[in-house]
């Protein structure tokens, strides 16, 4: 692709950007809180009881399921909200009429979702490391692993954003779907734990390899093949990137 028009993925990108400055210390405070208190009540509570999980400390485990949890949801919140708005304002027709590509629109809108959901990761990391010791045993991985998990729930996010009629149902997928299938996908807990059949219906759940693979890249630990898990996101990503270019091929919800 030549000739891309880099002024205005900035453009985008700054006006998305600039509304999570607005609310920086929210954003930022909310993550920490939120942090804290599984850790006191999961690290209390269950770490008690269950001191290990593959050779893992369990407060130190949890902390790669912690930070996923957290990109899934904020990735999909900040997406589908920052283009959902210029829908219901009206704007997106300027957005549709200016000298700008879909890559190029895409590209600002999912920027900006990205670099809000990945520092909101990235600071519960390092409330992480208030509590328990964490180790990344493979961190060029880890970060590949959340560029690549934080691009895919932005497209996803971007799709929900154009997909949904008003505001009440930008949560319902984040909160009725993909909050619950994280916490059903081995985010606090290692699937093997789980007796059949269960343990096999959870394989299902295409959440449990992204976790997997994340926590690998702390302690080397997975409950499922690496290799696979690095294909089924790959996957995702290509299902939502082709999904994007299909609404803007075809103008779905962008003109009506």
């Amino acid at each position: 692709m030549t000739g891309i028009n880099w002024r205005g993925v900035l453009a985008i990108y700054k006006f998305e950007m600039h509304r999570f400055a607005r609310t920086l210390w929210t954003g930022l405070a909310v993550p920490v809180i939120t942090t804290s208190l599984y850790f006191i009540v999961f690290g209390s509570a269950i770490g008690s009881r269950m001191s290990e999980v593959d050779g893992v400390p369990y407060g130190a485990f949890i902390v790669p399921g912690l930070m996923m949890l957290s990109l899934f949801t904020e990735s999909i919140f900040n997406a589908s909200f920052g283009i959902h708005m210029p829908r219901f304002t009206g704007t997106i027709y300027e957005i549709l009429s200016a000298p700008l590509s879909a890559f190029e629109t895409v590209l600002g809108y999912v920027g900006a979702a990205m670099t809000k959901s990945t520092t909101v990761a990235l600071v519960i990391l390092l409330t992480a490391n208030l509590f328990v010791d964490v180790r990344i045993e493979h961190p060029l991985p880890m970060i590949a692993f959340l560029l690549l998990i934080a691009a895919t729930f932005c497209l996803f996010g971007f799709i929900v954003g154009i997909w949904a009629k008003g505001f009440e149902q930008l949560q319902v997928i984040p909160l009725l779907i993909v909050t619950p299938m994280t916490f059903l996908g081995g985010a606090f807990y290692s699937i093997d734990m789980l007796a059949e059949p269960w343990r096999t219906v959870t394989l299902f759940n295409p959440v449990v390899y992204l976790i997997n693979a994340f926590r690998w890249t702390f302690y080397g630990t997975s409950d499922v093949a690496v290799g696979v898990s690095f294909a089924i996101t790959l996957a995702i990503f290509v299902i939502c990137l082709a999904v994007v270019a299909w609404i803007f091929r075809t103008g779905y919800r962008l003109k009506s």
